[in-house]
């Protein structure tokens, strides 16, 4: 009997460990799919479930976490940046040095459960109250309009009868006390309709910049970059405009945080995207790809051109000799490695993607700190 509750939660944590994608396996009792197995992962794709799998460990042993469902399942969306507003939470939590612990956590995932998909719920509703009030100050103003003209057509009749200008004037100063009154009461309709808008507009800019803003650079996501391949590959294929993509990965980056911890880590991404993003000019775009990876799209350039251009950012930076200023202790020197691929040389753009993930992979293999072109074989024909 006592040993029945860790039973189900080993096979909870399995389930939770497959729903994430950390394994390709399927949970352990789960039936068989009968429909046909999907294509096998790519090199990059195992890379990517590796490199997150090391970072939820490292989270769960960082703040000494259990492996309990909730704690993996908070783990994933923190390190993989799913949930901002859990994200955010976390940070606030390090810069006050208080600890993450299970019961905060819990409390805080409750919170900010669903993460965007909630954010979208929540905005979704936001957004028809709003065209619902819009709607009805709308409808207001056009019915004020219309009594105004009826009650203006009734009076301009009244005129055409016999005269009593006393009368006649005092019925003029009534009609005008109340269309004034009734245009006031529009206008202060109005008026919070235009405010109501407003904050819907800041609600729409906040969720857009979560759904395509890293929480941690400031740099565009995996999400926003995908999305501006596809639109850059199907105008360079129009134009026949050069257009490259390169993949980066911070050298030894493990290394650094287990020497200087994760909040040091987290500053070194920002000093190695602050070092990319200075080389990006109308031609460039960058985002943070996921962990310590970052991808780029060179417009216009051959592929020898965006290497020199990319290869000059690679210099600067090892070049620097960076201290923790919280423990005083040299980060010693920090580079990163990359591959480049002509984009246009593809018939699809992930294919070009996997082949400068490979390229930078075979950086990594021949010594890290160096930029790699992908290999011609790898091209469509």
């Amino acid at each position: 009997m006592a040993t029945q509750p860790v039973h189900i939660e080993q096979a909870n944590a399995g389930t939770i460990l497959h729903r994430i994608g950390l394994f390709g396996h399927r949970p352990a009792g789960e039936p068989e799919a009968h429909e046909s197995a999907p294509a096998a992962s790519t090199k990059a794709e195992r890379r990517a479930r590796r490199r997150l799998a090391n970072d939820i460990r490292n989270f769960l042993l960082d703040h000494d976490l259990e492996i309990t469902p909730a704690s993996l399942a908070s783990a994933h969306e923190v390190c993989s940046g799913l949930n901002p507003a859990l994200n955010r939470a976390v940070d606030e939590r390090k810069l006050e040095c208080m600890p993450l612990t299970a019961q905060w956590l819990a409390e805080v995932s409750a919170d900010s459960s669903g993460g965007g998909d909630r954010a979208v719920k929540d905005l979704a509703k936001k957004l028809e109250s709003g065209i619902e009030q819009l709607s009805r100050a709308t409808k207001n103003v056009r019915l004020a309009t219309t009594e105004y003209g009826d009650e203006l057509e009734r009076r301009v009749d009244d005129l055409s009868g016999p005269l009593d200008q006393d009368q006649m004037i005092a019925g003029l100063a009534d009609f005008a006390k109340a269309m004034l009154a009734r245009s006031r009461q529009t206008e202060e309709e109005l008026r919070k309709s235009e405010l109501e808008t407003a904050r819907l507009r800041e609600n729409l800019d906040r969720a857009r910049r979560d759904a395509e803003v890293d929480y941690l650079t400031g740099l565009p996501n995996r999400r926003a970059f995908e999305a501006v391949l596809n639109a850059e590959y199907g105008e360079g294929r129009t134009s026949g405009e050069p257009l490259c993509v390169a993949f980066c990965d911070i050298d030894r980056f493990k290394a650094i945080n287990d020497t200087h911890g994760h909040e040091a880590g987290d500053r070194i991404i920002r000093v190695v995207a602050q070092t990319l993003a200075t080389i990006c000019r109308e031609d460039c775009y960058i985002a943070r790809h996921g962990g310590e990876e970052f991808a780029m799209l060179f417009r216009g350039l051959g592929r020898a051109d965006a290497l020199a251009r990319l290869d000059a950012a690679r210099e600067e930076l090892a070049q620097r000799r960076m201290i923790n200023r919280r423990t005083d202790k040299p980060f010693g020197i920090v580079t990163f490695s990359g591959g480049i691929a002509d984009v246009s040389s593809f018939a699809d753009p992930r294919d070009a993607l996997a082949a400068a993930d490979e390229a930078l992979y075979r950086a990594k293999e021949g010594g890290r700190n160096r930029i790699l072109i992908a290999e011609d074989h790898a091209q469509a024909a």
